[in-house]
């Protein structure tokens, strides 16, 4: 695992890219502690860097960037290839020949046989940067669930990239302008749906997409994977078989991400996709496998934060060197510079906060590349929303969409007038417009509540709100898979976005801070696509999420782990919001910096925070979300 960058000056005046490429590159030092490496064409049009952290192949062999033996193509990476070993001799067949024993020059020999398709044929998670000098195109490349990102910029005839955004930034003019577009996406979402980002003249590249740039500077960008494309939707399924089938893809989905000539350890939650995990590991390492929790002083069962006694109840089953951190509510707010420095736009999820602290003590033990349990409830329908969304939406959302368009609007109308709740208002906003339902878990703050977050002078440049982004997910699906069931709906829906730009960028942002590699069985894309396609009576169940899941770890995992109701990565948000924090939030809130992004009506964020205070209506998350946005803002426009 790595930080790339790179330049290509297709269009502008020629120069020395390589001190300013240096300072790109270094800026991610945190990445790549390992090593640092440098290419410069012999035109001076391009530039790669990189920074490396050491995985497979740590001698100097692995340096990059890497090339091909003529010097004709060259690739800056970030990411692990599992299935690099399985090309090795096929490609040797064929006349290659391999300096190294690295992943990264798999990718190489593959584009030479294979060009842009090469990349259907790398199973893991990557970004990477390829200069092919006989064509003169750069291509960039994001793995198909969207683990690795990479942001780039155009401007001035030059493509330049990195694997943060405070790298380019380093970059000699690169403007610091306020994307509104995307802000109001992340007023939505609590993150910025790619390929936006909340600074207007960088973009990332979306999960499964690949973009090539020439030397004329047409830029293509194209989808070369889908989770829809499997087959078998629509179809029903003995348990039995499907139980044996995700068993047996989630059992090689672990022991491929074993590959490492480090130590590896795993995040331990005590929950059924990390007990999973470290189950499944401890079968195939010979120590005892290092695992790591999470927990909150003076939280404990009394407070449903007890996490910490079910890790410890994997961790003795499975003879595991574990370790707990515990966090106060000043981690919290001794840290949060930190943090918004670390994710480069804000990510409304306060679970950042425990990420943050457990992949701190990873690293400090000694650990360099760790399992997580990421995906899993986005594939196996593990949320409790998913249940109540799928009772709402059958008892209430469609008998609704039954009303005449023009009632449903006569409805909207009439409650615009009486005082009806945001909640309430805006289901019936959705329906009087023909919106989706369902947008997504943790929707932070809905159309009808922006009105009254945002000053009636800044609405209209928000344009039309985050509503066509959503539909394009539902066309999607609706239109390649028509047999899809809502549950197969809301999942794609989590998968397209909350999962690659939220919970993926977050494992992402904080693992890398600390120089370590995160790797998660439940993505890899044959289980995913596989899981996806079952149908909702095979992973929910009444009010039993996961069921699919929990036949297939039955004998693998203690029933109670199995059984037990999910947590979550929680964090006791309420209470250190109205307690220990309160005064911290309030300043953050209302600073001079936050009063500067001039979109907010501090009035009404006042009742929020109120209301809140006085425990008439937990709004922690909403307030969080603006906490973040109003730091990230005083950190890079200040």
């Amino acid at each position: 695992m790595c930080g790339i960058a790179g330049l290509y000056n297709y269009g502008g005046s020629e120069r020395d890219e390589r001190p300013d490429l240096c300072r790109v590159r270094d800026t991610m030092a945190h990445r790549g502690p390992d090593a640092s490496g440098l290419y410069q064409s012999p035109d001076r049009r391009v530039v790669l860097g990189h920074r490396r952290l050491s995985i497979v192949d740590l001698s100097d062999a692995g340096r990059q960037p890497m090339s091909n033996e003529d010097g004709s193509i060259w690739i800056t990476f970030n990411g692990e290839i599992y299935n690099h070993q399985q090309h090795r001799a096929p490609l040797l067949a064929m006349g290659h020949q391999f300096r190294s024993h690295t992943d990264t020059e798999c990718i190489i020999h593959l584009y030479e046989e294979f060009g842009v398709d090469c990349i259907s044929r790398l199973d893991g998670m990557f970004a990477f940067a390829l200069w092919d000098q006989n064509r003169r195109t750069m291509l960039l490349a994001r793995d198909r669930l969207g683990k690795k990102p990479v942001y780039y910029t155009i401007s001035g005839g030059k493509l330049l990239f990195a694997s943060e955004i405070k790298a380019l930034l380093q970059y000699p003019g690169i403007a610091r302008d306020v994307d509104v577009e995307a802000l109001g996406h992340f007023l939505t979402f609590s993150n910025a749906p790619a390929p936006f980002t909340l600074f207007r003249n960088i973009r990332k590249l979306a999960a499964a997409h690949v973009m090539i740039c020439d030397a004329a500077g047409n830029i293509k960008t194209e989808r070369y994977w889908s989770p829809l494309d499997g087959s078998g939707w629509g179809k029903e399924v003995r348990e039995d078989e499907s139980a044996e089938r995700v068993r047996e893809l989630l059992t090689r989905a672990v022991e491929k991400r074993l590959m490492s000539d480090v130590p590896v350890g795993a995040f331990l939650s005590g929950g059924i996709d990390s007990s999973t995990n470290v189950a499944l590991m401890s079968r195939l390492v010979s120590e005892p496998l290092r695992t790591f929790s999470i927990g909150f002083e003076g939280f404990g069962e009394a407070e449903n934060f007890h996490d910490l006694p079910y890790a410890h109840r994997i961790a003795r089953e499975f003879g595991c060197n574990h370790q707990d951190v515990t966090l106060t509510a000043d981690h919290c707010r001794k840290s949060l510079p930190e943090l918004i420095y670390h994710q480069d736009e804000p990510i409304g999820d306060p679970a950042c906060l425990p990420m943050h602290f457990v992949s701190q003590a990873a690293k400090q033990h000694g650990v360099t590349v760790v399992l997580v349990g990421e995906g899993s409830d986005e594939v196996f329908g593990g949320y409790g929303d998913f249940v109540s969304t799928l009772a709402t939406h059958a008892g209430r959302w469609t008998p609704l969409l039954r009303l005449p368009h023009l009632l449903r609007q006569a409805l909207y109308s009439v409650a615009r007038t009486t005082g009806s709740s945001n909640g309430r208002l805006d289901v019936l906003r959705r329906a009087a417009r023909d919106e989706p339902f369902y947008w997504g878990l943790d929707v932070v703050f809905w159309d009808t509540e922006k009105e009254s977050l945002l000053r009636p002078s800044a609405r209209s440049i928000f344009g039309s709100g985050s509503a066509p982004l959503v539909q394009g997910y539902y066309r999607e699906i609706c239109e390649r898979q028509p047999a899809a069931d809502f549950l197969q709906q809301m999942s794609y829906v989590e998968l397209c976005n909350r999962l690659p730009e939220l919970l993926l960028m977050r494992v992402d942002k904080f693992s890398m801070a600390h120089s370590l590699e995160a790797r998660a069985p439940f993505l890899d894309h044959e289980l995913v696509s596989y899981a996806l396609s079952l149908p909702q009576n095979s992973k929910i169940q009444g009010q039993t999420t996961k069921h699919v899941l929990k036949q297939a770890v039955t004998g693998i995992l203690p029933d109670e782990i199995i059984n037990r109701k999910k947590q979550g990565f929680r964090v006791p948000l309420p209470e250190w919001l109205r307690g220990p924090l309160s005064g911290w939030a309030e300043e953050r809130l209302f600073s001079p910096a936050a009063r500067r992004l001039d979109f907010f009506d501090f009035g009404h964020i006042g009742q929020l925070w109120q209301g809140h205070k006085n425990g008439l209506r937990d709004n922690s998350f909403d307030l969080w979300c603006l906490i973040n946005l109003f730091s990230w803002y005083e950190c890079w426009f200040n």
